[in-house]
């Protein structure tokens, strides 16, 4: 079972050694993870100062900075992993520093219809842009539950495949998947040595995390006319947010190359 495991916290609440340690002891994490076979991808990601929301209305687009959720509580970082069940995922979020002063909330992805299937990552194939070195992107899709009925989810999920097919025909896809509903989502935080374990998503709002794209492109200018393009964008929002970048020594082992 695939899930994806989301880092929320307080930005404010690391200390700069504090932030570099739990970045290595969390990549730690993810190097045992990945040699058994149960991680796909991994990052942090920038500050939310650096956040982009795009949404899509009656054909306008409306681009604002900063994050889609206004929180003290704000995203930090991802892991996507391949493990046995829920347990088991909690067992892994329980052991992430982010856990001990924030909270990881736990979502599964939306299993496919064998008529769509996703290409396979390498955006290494072609650079999108020659006087630019190629940035990646997070596009986080966000949206009220039951924005899409399911006689209109099921064609809008089959155009989003169909665009990740043509960013990979670009060199501009590095993965993508929808999440299950926010019902699904269970939040893991430790505090003084105990684990609170709690069913739901970790922000209460009226549009929740549906799914994401990952993207490597030229610059923002570039993520931003992507996210326009998404499906999603036309109920919801696209929250596009940097990757940070990680020690030369780890770049090739995380978000998702």
């Amino acid at each position: 079972m695939k899930y994806m495991l989301l880092m929320y916290g307080a930005e404010d609440c690391w200390s700069e050694d504090e932030r570099t340690e739990c970045m290595l002891e969390s990549m730690s994490i993810r190097d045992g993870l990945a040699v058994q076979g149960k991680c796909i991808a991994s990052s942090p990601l920038y500050s939310v100062t650096a956040a982009t929301c795009v949404r899509v209305r009656n054909g306008q687009r409306q681009i604002t900075d900063g994050p889609y959720a206004e929180t003290t509580e704000q995203l930090g970082g991802y892991y996507i992993i391949d493990v046995g069940d829920r347990d088991e995922a909690i067992e892994i979020a329980s052991k992430l520093p982010p856990a001990m002063k924030g909270t990881v909330e736990i979502r599964p992805l939306l299993s496919l219809p064998d008529s769509l299937s996703l290409p396979e990552g390498d955006a290494s194939q072609r650079p999108p842009s020659d006087a630019e070195k190629p940035k990646d992107y997070i596009l986080l899709m966000y949206a009220e539950e039951g924005a899409w009925p399911p006689e209109e989810h099921a064609p809008a999920l089959a155009e989003s495949v169909d665009l990740c097919h043509q960013l990979h025909a670009n060199g501009q896809f590095v993965s993508a998947a929808p999440l299950q509903s926010p019902e699904t989502a269970t939040c893991v935080r430790i505090r003084n040595g105990s684990r609170a374990v709690v069913d739901g998503p970790f922000p209460e709002t009226k549009e929740q995390l549906g799914g994401y794209f990952l993207i490597r492109v030229a610059n923002l200018d570039e993520a931003i006319a992507i996210a326009a393009r998404i499906p999603g964008s036309l109920r919801g929002t696209a929250e596009i947010r940097p990757l940070f970048p990680l020690p030369s020594s780890r770049q090739n082992k995380f978000g998702g190359d």
